[in-house]
């Protein structure tokens, strides 16, 4: 836990200051979502190859991550060539021969 000093004016104008309370983010670089939005999509991936992006981010968000985290891991994943959007947009499609946390390399289906 780390401390995040905070400001805030009274309504005399005296200057206050805080401090909170706040709990490390497990995701909180797009590296660390990445690789859990990886690890994931590797467990709910479909005989096509494809992974559905609302059954994704739910599970993403279930695991800890939020909204922000989410779109960072992804957009990291993609443009470290580990997946790409289909062209739906509903799903995204892992890369044949990406290296995936599991240690495991996507085939063809």
């Amino acid at each position: 836990m780390g401390l995040t000093p905070s400001a805030g004016i009274r309504s005399n104008g005296a200057v206050t200051l805080s401090s909170k309370f706040v709990e490390p983010r497990p995701f909180s670089s797009p590296e660390a979502a990445a690789r859990k939005l990886l690890e994931i999509a590797a467990g709910i991936i479909d005989a096509r190859g494809r992974v559905s992006v609302g059954a994704w981010n739910d599970a993403f968000r279930k695991a800890g991550g939020n909204v922000a985290e989410y779109s960072a891991g992804r957009d990291r994943a993609i443009a470290d060539g580990a997946l790409a959007m289909h062209d739906s947009g509903g799903f995204v499609v892992l890369a044949l021969g990406a290296t995936l946390p599991s240690g495991s390399v996507p085939t063809a289906p």
